[in-house]
């Protein structure tokens, strides 16, 4: 299996840190990955299903795994 890309990294290694508020994260997502807010949380929610983004971050994953299916229960 082929390993995670830089770029696929980056993201996982920035959702495993904290912010303060929301704008301030997407202050950060466009200063620090050079993203839009929306591009990466796409790739995000895509990397919460892939199994090498599960070996490479297993807490940031698990942990977001649990917010989405907490989420999905509540709808």
């Amino acid at each position: 299996m082929e390993s995670l890309g830089e770029r696929e990294r980056a993201v996982l290694a920035f959702e495993g840190r904290g912010f303060a508020s929301p704008g301030a994260k997407e202050r950060a997502i466009r200063e620090e990955l050079d993203m839009a807010p929306v591009r990466y949380f796409q790739l995000l929610n895509a990397l919460i299903d892939d199994p090498r983004a599960l070996e490479a971050a297993p807490v940031t994953v698990n942990r977001l795994r649990r917010v989405r299916e907490d989420k999905r229960a509540q709808r």
